[in-house]
């Protein structure tokens, strides 16, 4: 049986004072984890559309993509594979609130991210990817 695969973005997010931008899952999988903004692509999107899409619905902010920084598989519902590839992004408009899925939304500096890893309040693997690919110290 083939595995069903799920194309996503995610949107890797600095402000001014280096803190990255994290939303609040609303729903599976990985509810009430943190994570960066993103989801899935939708047929006949590009990845840079899907990432302004969904950084604006989760967060109510306008970006604009940047370049690939990585991709990662996560497992997803009913034995799926979610397939991300993040992307740096610039806001470039709007105001913070969390929205569509997103139970919450906040700028988190570095010290606090590790903080909130080593009590399991961030989605798998995600301090990993970002230390990977240079966006955390």
């Amino acid at each position: 049986m083939a595995v069903r695969r799920i194309p996503c973005v995610g949107a890797v997010i600095k402000d001014d004072a280096g803190r990255l931008l994290l939303i609040k899952r609303g729903h599976e999988p990985a509810a009430g984890l943190w994570s960066i903004p993103g989801g899935r692509i939708e047929a006949g999107e590009s990845d840079a559309a899907a990432l302004v899409r969904e950084v604006r619905e989760e967060t109510g902010l306008e970006v604009a993509a940047g370049r690939l920084l990585g991709a990662v598989q996560r497992p997803g519902l009913a034995g799926a594979v979610v397939d991300i590839r993040d992307y740096l992004a610039e806001v470039t408009g709007g105001e913070l609130a969390a929205g569509d899925d997103a139970a919450d939304a906040r700028w988190v500096p570095a010290a606090q991210l590790a903080l909130m890893d080593a009590r399991g309040e961030l989605t798998s693997g995600l301090t990993q990817a970002l230390a990977a690919w240079g966006v955390l110290p």
